[in-house]
Parts: structure tokens; C-alpha cells; sequence
């Protein structure tokens, strides 16, 4: 997974300050991958020397209700981190093109991750990223996979080790 702490180093070198948006429903299964590592990197960033640079936000299922709070905290850029159906093995991480976001599956949002990107880009000119899982089931009550717990353990660690300069 060295290619992730890799992009997201080239991504993010021009940041000043990053905001991360875990979206996902804890009660379908593996769709939970993305609040499941931003839980992680809470506790992280929470503990960071450099306060106000960086700050995890959980959207759940609903991640435009959190507007105003990013909005607020003026990100130049944002990384949304979530399951998304890319067709590849459970577990696989990736950086996914927003830009082709027509190609991959969003399936459990009120609001596309494209719509929310266009909105912040407006309002506070940052640049958005995703990071996607592929999930195994998004089974209402199903239980997280072990390959998205490994995942998610392994991507929480790369993010971690690309903004090391962060916190």
C-alpha cells in the first residue's frame, strides 16, 4: 500500500491545512471502511503537536450535514475516505479520480461525493481527493470484514506516515 502514502504525499505537498472525511454507514458491513480508519485517525490527530493543520470529520451517511463545520475550518485541500465499488478484490485501496466518478459506485450517500466536492470547491476553493475501499457486502447489520479491518488498519498507517509532516 506504499502507492497510497505515496500519492497522497504528491497530492497534498501544496496543503496548509487538511480536512478528512470518513463517509460510510456503520450499519451496513464493510460500507463502514471509511468511518472505521477516520476513527483511527482521530485519535491520531488528536493527539498532534501542531494543532488546527489537519482535523477528521465522521460523515457517515450524510456527509453534507458537515459542510458548515469544513467550511469553517478553511481546508485548502480534503480527503474523503470511503467504500466504493470498484469492481477489484474486497479490501483494495485506492485513490480514486473524481473526475471519473461515473465509474465507480456511491451507493449508500444522500449526496455524491462529486456534488459535495463542486459545493466546497465553490465555497472555499480546496482541492478534494478520494480515497476508496472496495467493500465485500454492505449487508444491513452485516458484520465488517476481516480484509477491510486489515485495510483499514494498513491505510490508517500510510495516512499517517504521508502527513507525518502534519502532526
Amino acid at each position: 500500500m506504499p502507492q497510497i502514502k505515496n500519492s497522497l504525499k504528491h497530492n497534498l505537498r501544496t496543503a496548509k491545512k487538511i480536512a478528512i472525511l470518513g463517509v460510510g454507514s456503520p450499519l451496513r458491513a464493510d460500507d463502514a471502511a471509511g468511518l472505521i480508519i477516520c476513527g483511527k485517525l482521530k485519535k491520531i490527530f488528536k493527539e498532534n503537536k501542531k494543532k488546527g493543520r489537519v482535523r477528521v470529520f465522521l460523515g457517515e451517511t450524510a456527509p453534507e450535514n458537515l459542510t458548515g463545520q469544513i467550511k469553517k475550518f478553511k481546508p485548502t485541500h480534503l480527503l474523503v475516505i470511503d467504500a466504493v465499488d470498484l469492481g477489484l478484490a474486497t479490501g483494495t485501496v485506492k485513490m480514486v479520480n473524481l473526475c471519473a466518478e461515473d465509474r465507480v459506485s456511491f451507493s449508500t450517500h444522500r449526496v455524491p461525493v462529486g456534488i459535495l466536492r463542486d459545493y466546497l470547491h465553490q465555497s472555499i476553493g480546496c482541492e478534494t481527493f478520494l480515497l476508496g475501499i472496495q467493500p465485500g457486502s454492505t449487508e444491513f447489520c452485516g458484520k465488517v470484514s476481516a480484509q477491510i479491518h486489515k485495510s483499514s488498519a494498513a491505510a490508517c498507517k500510510e495516512i499517517a506516515q504521508a502527513l507525518k509532516d502534519f502532526i
